[in-house]
């Protein structure tokens, strides 16, 4: 069963922190949606790189991911307003999804053993 967390504000510091420890160089994918632009796959098959605040006043946060070839890719959430974890026992931590001021959401989305053989 997949339960879902959300994480206080006051909390991010750590939770990034810890969240990317623990998820560094994993495999994931990018999902970013908003009423402008629909919904778009920023990339597939990336290794995650990180998660930070980007300013002293958490205005923003700031993704960080490489492709397999070695190639960055940055994304940044502007004026974030809700993180959330969903999670599985069986699997552990499948996507991370923030949501903005703006209501736009992104999506961090880990890849499972079938999506990379496939």
């Amino acid at each position: 069963m997949q339960e879902t967390i959300e994480i206080p504000s006051k909390n991010w510091p750590e939770f990034f922190e810890d969240f990317t420890r623990r998820h560094e160089t994993d495999m994931v994918s990018l999902e970013v949606m908003g009423s402008e632009i629909g919904a778009q796959v920023e990339g597939r098959a990336l290794l995650f790189g990180g998660i930070s605040i980007a300013d002293a006043r958490g205005k923003a946060l700031a993704l960080m991911f490489d492709s397999v070839d070695g190639d960055h890719l940055s994304h940044t959430v502007e004026r974030p307003t809700h993180v959330w974890l969903q999670r599985t026992p069986a699997s552990g931590d499948q996507t991370l999804e923030i949501e903005s001021a703006d209501g736009g959401k992104t999506l961090v989305r880990f890849s499972s053993d079938e999506d990379v053989i496939a």
